[in-house]
């Protein structure tokens, strides 16, 4: 990296900490209306930051809270870069767990303690601050080659509580408001995400693949009302049971779920890949110290990782029926519900599973009892080949920022935002984490390590030369 960057870094690490934290105390609590204010207030910070660089800014007014978009000038010939993050943060809830107050940030032991510190003002704030660190040294205007890419940001404010802003900007509902279509506006070579974490202490990572998810609410319903199971059991069918007997047919008990033509689509896992996983150093034993379990299960015929991050998944969420009050109720319920998710690998697509799960449990559902299958989201999964050159990029970048070149893993999360690139504008997504597996995101004492925050606005401030140099 050039040494003018690396002093700018340097002397300016104390002020890239107090921004942070000045950002954190905003309790921008996206999923409750009481906070609206302090929420706006986070997003127009956020823009007066992009704004004193010098960059083009926006705040995108939505039918949620607003949108900010900023961009350098384009670089002819050069690539574009879009930055994605979001300013809105998780209630804070239990708050009497928190050790020191949610939006206080406070260090201990190397860490900032605050909510939205790793996820995502934290992480996101460092592509800012590695710009920043760029244009210091040379310059934002990039008709004299100083800045060797095009970088765009868009930053919402409703990711923990569905998106609906971001969602109707990208189907197009505010052209005319932004004065061209949202593929123009957006129009980039490579999306990057920093909302993920790395894969262990000291091990950064860059995450090429999610899974998707498909989501459902199965209802069952019996006899017309609450029965007494004395006098009527043995009669009627049981919706609690027919329930019970139902979910069991969805997954055998070697793992594999049951669906009719679930794996059709899979993409197996390549040899390199299982290879990669293997070569992590994970361990079972560890793995059950820490969730507290005596043995582990899954798709028999794979590793833990690989199960994990590369092959599809069923689970029940929660269960309903009946009594479920102190003591004892002898009571034949009139109907019983279950919420369940699969998660799926790249190339399944959960309209297909939608339909094939429907007729399974048509066919299987017990006599005297109905069912109805809500679906309440689904997205497909996400990978970005090992050979793209943006992941060599990548790569380059964050071994020049934490000293150590990064692994490649996968996730079986779900980020719906990275096929809504994918699928509605046609671009994909390097998913550049900083965070710790154990930085309590959506839990009291969240934490960010301030070690990583630095090394992020180093790797940042690295990317934009390293695309650069892409052929």
């Amino acid at each position: 990296m050039n040494d003018g960057i690396t002093d700018y870094l340097s002397q300016n690490k104390q002020r890239f900490e107090a921004d942070l934290f000045e950002w954190l105390r905003m309790a921008s609590i996206g999923t409750d209306s009481a906070y609206d204010d302090q929420t706006r207030q986070a997003a127009v910070w956020l823009a007066e930051k992009f704004k004193n660089l010098g960059l083009e800014t926006d705040l995108i007014e939505t039918c949620g809270q607003p949108l900010v978009y900023a961009q350098t000038p384009p670089v002819a010939g050069g690539k574009t870069v879009l930055v994605y993050g979001h300013y809105d943060v998780q209630p804070p809830d239990p708050v009497e767990l928190w050790t020191t107050p949610p939006f206080e940030p406070t260090v201990r032991n190397g860490n900032v303690y605050a909510r939205g510190a790793t996820d995502d003002k934290g992480q996101m704030i460092t592509h800012l601050f590695g710009l920043e660190a760029y244009l210091a040294d040379r310059g934002v205007d990039g008709s004299d080659g100083s800045l060797p890419v095009q970088v765009k940001y868009l930053i919402e404010g409703e990711e923990e509580s569905g998106g609906a802003g971001l969602d109707a900007f990208l189907k197009g509902e505010y052209d005319k408001d932004i004065g061209m279509t949202v593929a123009e506006k957006l129009d980039a070579d490579i999306v990057v995400i920093s909302d993920c974490s790395q894969y262990a202490p000291g091990k950064p990572a860059i995450t090429y693949g999610l899974k998707g998810i498909i989501y459902f609410e199965l209802f069952v319903y019996g006899p017309n009302r609450d029965l007494h199971s004395g006098a009527f059991g043995g009669t009627v069918n049981n919706p609690a049971n027919a329930l019970a007997q139902m979910l069991t047919q969805i997954k055998d008990d070697q793992g594999r779920i049951q669906v009719p033509g679930f794996y059709d689509d899979v993409v197996e896992l390549t040899e390199e890949e299982r290879g990669q996983f293997g070569g992590l150093g994970f361990s079972d034993d560890d793995f059950k110290t820490q969730l507290g379990v005596e043995d582990l299960f899954g798709e028999a015929g794979f590793t833990t990782l690989e199960r994990r991050w590369g092959r599809p998944t069923f689970d029940i969420n929660g269960m309903w029926s009946g009594y479920q009050g102190e003591g004892a109720k002898t009571v034949l319920p009139a109907e019983a519900g279950a919420k369940f998710s699969f998660r799926l690998v790249p190339a399944q697509d959960p309209n297909k599973v939608h339909e094939a799960l429907e007729k399974m449990l048509a066919e299987i559902c017990p006599a005297g009892i109905r069912f109805e299958l809500k679906n309440h989201h689904g997205a497909p999964g996400f990978v970005l080949p090992l050979g793209s050159p943006f992941m060599a990029a990548a790569s380059r970048a964050i071994e020049s920022g934490f000293g150590t070149a990064p692994v490649f893993v996968r996730s079986g999360g779900s980020i719906p935002v990275v096929n809504q690139f994918k699928h509605m504008l046609g671009i994909d997504t390097l998913l550049l984490g900083w965070g710790q597996d154990d930085d309590n995101l959506h839990s009291p004492d969240e934490k960010f390590s301030l070690a990583d925050f630095h090394k992020g606005i180093h790797s940042s401030a690295c990317l934009w030369g390293e695309i650069a140099k892409m052929d």
